[in-house]
């Protein structure tokens, strides 16, 4: 398993993030039931860069919280036996599934964390689950899906210990 973090922002978040974010993406690729080895690229950046990233790769002019980069494509969420056509979802060296890129705005962590009322623990736990999930082929566009997303993502961080 390869998780590789990037902090590119003077904002200190005030956690042990790395310890988070490395319990959140053990536990949706556990609850998911991947059967490789898998690689993620997380960026823990600014709102500003965010929205520069938001504009650059899907034309929406705004800050948000967390943006989400998969590499393959999912017949089904989850579904791992319709990667094996595709081309370039694993890294050719070490044979991990190359599940993506998360990038993730402090201050939001931070803002939503006081606005929910809960831990900045707990938000980028959430944050990381929401877009591992996306990662993973999960969408939450249609109401069926964000139904099925959610309980997903309650079940992860509640099973972890990551509780509003």
């Amino acid at each position: 398993m390869t998780i590789d973090i990037e902090y590119e922002t003077e904002m200190a978040l005030g956690i042990d993030h790395k310890s988070v974010i490395d319990r959140v993406v053990l536990a949706v690729l556990d609850c998911e039931k991947c059967p490789y080895e898998a690689q993620v690229n997380i960026l823990i950046t600014d709102s500003d860069n965010i929205r520069q990233i938001n504009r650059e790769y899907r034309g929406i002019d705004a800050q948000t919280d967390v943006l989400s980069f998969p590499v393959a494509e999912y017949k089904t969420p989850a579904d791992f036996n319709s990667l094996s056509g595709q081309m370039g979802c694993f890294h050719p060296e070490t044979g991990e599934l190359l599940l993506g890129d998360i990038v993730l705005s402090v201050e939001r962590v931070i803002a939503q964390a006081k606005e929910y009322g809960h831990s900045r623990e707990r938000e980028l736990g959430f944050l990381v689950a929401h877009s591992m999930l996306h990662l993973l082929g999960y969408d939450h566009i249609k109401e069926d899906e964000r139904l099925i997303m959610e309980q997903r993502q309650r079940d992860i961080l509640e099973g972890i210990g990551l509780k509003r």
